[in-house]
């Protein structure tokens, strides 16, 4: 079992940077893929980024390519997404979602999820 904790959502201008955190509790920390999805209003939940087990892979959607990077700090149990270059069409709730061994791009593949923080970028 994994319990998930995003935070550092908010409200930034097009063009700034937010950066969001996601601390896991539970054990084996590193038996896990950890995955940031975020979701639209009147759109269905979306692949953001993703981070292998090891930390040395990263997969990420194309419309945040360039922009955003994941990350992992094994020590505080915590992943992070930094946002740079943000966008309107990026406004949504982001959810942090754990699933066990192998990375996953799809939503249904994960089985554990955070609660989700807010991300609004006006234009």
């Amino acid at each position: 079992q994994v319990q998930l904790v995003e935070s550092g959502g908010g409200l930034v201008q097009a063009g700034g940077s937010l950066r969001l955190s996601c601390v896991a509790s539970g054990r084996n920390f590193d038996a896990y893929a950890m995955g940031w999805f975020r979701q639209a209003p009147g759109k269905e939940r979306e692949f953001v980024a993703v981070i292998t087990r090891s930390g040395k892979n990263t997969t990420y959607a194309d419309s945040v390519k360039d922009r955003f990077t994941i990350s992992r700090e094994y020590a505080k149990n915590m992943i992070y997404l930094q946002m740079n270059s943000l966008r309107p069409e990026d406004t949504a709730v982001y959810y942090c979602a754990a699933r066990a061994l192998v990375a996953a791009s799809r939503a249904e593949a994960y089985a554990y999820w955070g609660q989700g923080t807010q991300v609004t970028v006006s234009s």
